[in-house]
């Protein structure tokens, strides 16, 4: 199945709402909690979401996967992303909405299909 523009805008808010749903149900005292000592804790991987998303949509756009490709631009993203404190990290996240409209709205239907195949 292939999604338009605008389809797949709509279904990356709306995991971007359900995300930020699931985040209000997290007891903030519980942020450090691992399921088990190799995993992240809920600070850890709301902080990995915040810059998931875009970075991976700004790779796509740039359209060369080498690691070293990867790394110039997963690295600034990974180290912002540490430095976020729970309510910042929330804040990167509510942004994404209005951020992957940004993103993939400005691309003509011609430049979205020919990088999503």
């Amino acid at each position: 199945m292939v999604l338009t523009k605008q389809e797949l805008i709509s279904s990356l808010q709306n995991e971007v709402r359900i995300l930020l749903h699931l985040i209000g149900k997290i007891d903030k005292t519980k942020l450090d909690y691992r399921p088990t000592p190799k995993q992240r804790s809920f600070l850890d991987l709301i902080q990995y979401m915040a810059i998931m998303g875009p970075t991976m949509v700004a790779a796509i756009h740039q359209g060369i996967f080498t690691r070293e490709a990867m790394t110039a631009i997963w690295g600034p993203a990974e180290a912002a992303a540490k430095a976020m404190n729970f309510d910042q990290a929330v804040a990167a996240i509510e942004r994404q909405s209005g951020e992957y409209g940004r993103l993939l709205g400005g691309r003509t239907d011609d430049e979205f299909r020919s990088e999503i195949e």
